[in-house]
């Protein structure tokens, strides 16, 4: 089995994130609507979508809006919300959802660089301007790697609902790795997140390959401007030509 889909679909996922910063992320999404002029009535693809908190959020602004997931714990979790603009479906994003459809695609959140090689990466990104009409917009919010990889820790502990997380970070040259190990009472378990490290210049390449300009590039949820040494993020802003 893959270690996101082992790791995305277990309890312990969403215990260990539970705390996520809900206003931080409504906050991001409002400055997207308003730097982007985002229309309130697009039709939007949330990829890799968890259990949906984005998409909710987007659809809460009037857009209609499509989540997918390859998580079906995720995906059964954000259809207690649903309605009739807001959708969830299990769905491998390495795939077209719905050809030439979509004003707006968006992947939150670290939600990329899951595979083993670039070659897989960019049949994502693929995809992801598959779903999209002509001059639609994707928005990728990935991580900036080069500060990641400067203030790597390497070893940390977290208690939540008397489980403990121990956690190790390391990087190869290619991924940057972390290693759970879980103590739930007496259980004893093991995941593992590995995510590619992925820098701007192998966006440029990626987004070209797939038919997409990239017109804006952030470095916060602030959306200021991209730092290499210094932005906490790696926000890029695509359009399909």
């Amino acid at each position: 089995m893959n270690w996101y889909t082992d790791w995305f679909n277990s309890t312990y996922y969403h215990v260990l994130y539970k705390n996520r910063d809900v206003k931080e992320a409504q906050s991001f999404i409002d400055n997207l609507i308003s730097k982007l002029q985002l229309r309130k009535t697009s039709n939007l693809i949330d990829i890799a979508c968890g259990k949906g908190r984005h998409a909710s959020y987007f659809n809460s602004k009037g857009m209609n809006v499509l989540g997918i997931d390859l998580s079906p714990k995720s995906i059964a979790s954000a259809k207690q919300n649903e309605n009739k603009n807001l959708q969830f479906e299990v769905h491998d994003m390495r795939e077209i959802f719905r050809e030439n459809y979509f004003d707006i695609a968006t992947n939150l959140f670290t939600s990329f660089g899951y595979f083993e090689n670039q070659k897989e990466e960019q049949t994502v990104i693929n995809a992801m301007a598959g779903n999209l009409k002509k001059e639609g917009i994707l928005i990728l919010d990935f991580m900036n790697v080069k500060k990641i990889l400067l203030n790597l820790v390497s070893s940390e502990k977290k208690t939540v609902d008397n489980i403990i997380f121990d956690i190790k970070r390391r990087a190869t040259k290619t991924h940057i790795i972390k290693d759970i190990y879980v103590s739930d009472n007496m259980k004893e378990k093991y995941f593992q997140e590995k995510v590619q490290i992925i820098t701007l210049a192998d966006f440029h390449i990626f987004f070209n390959k797939a038919g997409l300009s990239i017109i804006d590039v952030f470095g916060s949820y602030m959306l200021e401007k991209f730092n290499t040494s210094t932005s906490d993020r790696l926000i890029l802003i695509g359009k399909k030509k």
